[in-house]
């Protein structure tokens, strides 16, 4: 192996001081740099002010974005300590602010029973990542403040006036060389402080957007009835098989357990686990030990009421949780998390405490509410069914060596390359518009799919109908990971997913049909960031002896007849081509415009929120029409350019 000839000695064993570490590396702390990661910075300092409502102190929390993108937190609990640390010998909240791995949530004797913020890093790695921090204390009698910049302290703590309140106030600017953008969404932010409001009972949550002084925003949330409202805010627009939501809540081994499940007409399932308010996205021991009680409950009571027979098979737990709503969070004195992002919990003694609650709770349940029990059974049978038919349709479609083998959708023009990471794959709408992306792709790493017809909704489906549906079958065919349940994202055969339809208001609606399909039954290629649309043109200005113009929205146009009437072109020398759909390109142009990865704007499509995404999904895709028409009635009016 050949040697590098570098110097390595003690000058180049580099040592990070204070919060120079999280500049240096702000993504191992806050996951990224992007959009997401600035509205991280939010979620630290509103989690620190929702631990002190955890530990009973906090009642109010006000958020607001204010002119110029600042931040501003302001809560109503004890205040952080303003006495010197014995350790640091400065003031303890400058101790919280400047040194990693400062804080009062390390376990043993310390300020919380329970929290989301664990690692004592929230507060000095959004100060570290700010371009100014303010922080103002009422505590004891008076009223503290200090400042810093980029991390750094620029006025020490000092008394500025008296006051008979509690609570802190954290006002901060993102460092725009650090972060990609400034601009706060605030229905991001509004959907985050909605879901903590239920999380925690009682708990009022203000935010306002001061930004725009015309139109200023403000929401406010407090749910005395916890995570059973939630559940009914996520079912608002479903068909209830139990109109009301079961409710669980016990405390076992000084493990707080909540939970709230409702069952609905629809097919897939919806659990969102929570420990300490925080999103365990992957789930974990809680979620395991609840999926395990209901698995146990229902099979148990179906055979002890004689809605399964001796000769019947248990159903599943994919049977069970067909239509179901559930929304479990716990509180852990000491979780385990898996890393910083805080996805998944470890803590292997929560299995055994859920599992045991939901057991007695929901085994109560079902004795004293036998017409709800009947009825949420009945869907479970028929989930039952409905897996086996799929099951069966499964195995002939492999027999037919269809599936999971060498052979290939018959209109599917592979690529050559058998490396996933440089492949991508064309769904395009029509035999047309397949044809000229045959023609003028890249045979190496492009593949090409036709569709054609009429696709399937399959919000109103299940999995049975989609394996034997024309349109959709030979989607599942080319991408070879399966769907549902099966579905593993690492046996896809391309890295991109790319969806490629005609620019108009059909080519929008096969867009929608085929995101809901792979939001419903292959939603980890789109969490794994694997789902693209791509972006034809919308227009092409000509003319004799100058290089065609491509548009690709209406305000592009606008600005393409400003730059060449600068240029003294006059607009009407210039041969104006509005493209319709993707079959009026050939095969050259559709590669230039829309294919060549040098020249071709493609869209990722991402899920920065599971629950907002379900809920769009529901509304827009789902079979109940009035909150469909009262959408569209409340977002007419925000409709640009429409296309008729």
């Amino acid at each position: 192996m050949e040697k590098y000839n570098h110097k390595y000695g003690a000058d180049q064993i580099q040592v990070l001081e204070g919060l120079e570490a999280v500049r240096k590396r702000p993504g191992m702390y806050i996951g990224s740099t992007s959009v997401r990661g600035l509205h991280h910075l939010v979620y630290e300092i509103v989690d620190n002010c929702v631990d002190e409502a955890m530990a009973g102190y906090c009642t109010e929390i006000n958020v607001a974005i204010e002119p110029g993108n600042v931040i501003s937190v302001e809560d109503n609990g004890r205040g952080i300590p303003v006495e010197i640390h014995p350790k640091t010998h400065i003031s303890t909240a400058e101790t919280v602010y400047t040194v990693l791995h400062a804080g009062g949530k390390f376990g043993g004797d310390s300020g919380y029973k329970v929290s989301g913020g664990l690692h004592g890093v929230g507060a000095s790695v959004v100060n570290a990542l700010s371009n100014w921090t303010e922080v103002t204390i009422q505590r004891d009698g008076g009223i503290y403040q200090m400042y810093f910049e980029k991390g750094k302290t620029i006025r020490k703590l000092e008394k500025i006036g008296d006051s008979k309140k509690t609570g802190t106030k954290v006002r901060f600017l993102a460092d725009d060389t650090i972060f990609e953008t400034q601009q706060y969404d605030y229905e991001t932010l509004e959907t985050r402080f909605r879901e903590i409001a239920f999380l925690t009972k009682g708990l009022k949550i203000t935010i306002e957007d001061k930004r725009d002084e015309e139109n200023p925003k403000k929401a406010e949330f407090c749910f005395e009835g916890g995570l059973k409202s939630f559940v009914e805010y996520l079912n608002k627009n479903k068909e209830k098989i139990n109109p009301e939501p079961i409710y669980i809540e016990k405390t076992n081994a000084e493990i707080p357990v909540e939970i709230a499940l409702q069952y609905t007409t629809a097919y897939n399932e919806n659990i969102y686990s929570f420990v300490n308010n925080i999103n365990t996205i992957e789930g974990g021991t809680h979620l395991e030990g609840f999926k395990r009680a209901l698995t146990k409950v229902f099979n148990d009571y179906a055979r002890s009421h004689g809605i399964l027979k001796e000769k019947d098979n248990n159903l599943q737990g994919e049977d069970i949780r067909e239509g179901l709503t559930a929304v479990i969070s716990v509180k852990v004195k000491e979780p385990q998390f898996e890393g910083q992002t805080k996805t998944k919990l470890g803590n292997s003694n929560v299995t055994g405490i859920v599992q045991s609650i939901v057991v007695d709770a929901l085994s109560t349940y079902l004795e004293e509410n036998p017409t709800v029990a009947k009825s949420i059974l009945e869907k479970c049978v028929s989930a039952s069914h409905a897996r086996e038919a799929a099951r069966k349709a499964r195995e002939l479609v492999r027999k037919k060596s269809s599936l999971e083998v060498t052979t290939l959708p018959g209109k599917l023009a592979d690529c050559s390359s058998k490396n996933a990471d440089e492949c991508e794959v064309y769904i395009v709408e029509g035999d047309s518009a397949g044809g000229s992306a045959k023609q003028g792709r890249n045979r190496k790493y492009q593949a090409i799919l036709p569709l054609w017809g009429k696709m399937l909704n399959v919000e109103k489906s299940r999995a049975d109908k989609i394996y034997n549906n024309d349109k959709l079958k030979p989607v599942i065919q080319a991408i070879g990971a399966g769907i549902g349940a099966d579905f593993d994202v690492t046996k896809i055969r391309y890295g991109k997913v790319v969806i490629m339809a005609d620019a108009d208001v059909d080519g929008a609606h096969i867009r929608t049909l085929l995101l809901t399909f792979f939001f419903r039954y292959m939603r980890p290629l789109i969490e794994n960031g694997n789902v693209y649309l791509a972006q034809p043109p919308l227009y092409k200005l000509a003319k004799k002896g100058m290089e065609d113009i491509y548009c690709y929205t209406y305000e592009g146009l606008d600005q393409a007849f400003a730059e060449l009437e600068a240029k003294g072109i006059a607009r009407d020398s210039l041969s104006l081509q509005r493209y319709k759909g993707l079959g009026e390109m050939n095969p050259e142009q559709l590669w230039e415009t829309t294919m060549d990865p040098a020249r071709r704007t493609l869209i990722q499509v991402t899920m920065d929120d599971a629950i907002k995404a379900d809920e769009i999904f529901t509304l827009l895709m789902g079979d109940d029409v009035d909150p469909r028409r009262k959408f569209i009635e409340e977002n007419a009016k925000f409709v640009k350019n429409l296309d008729i």
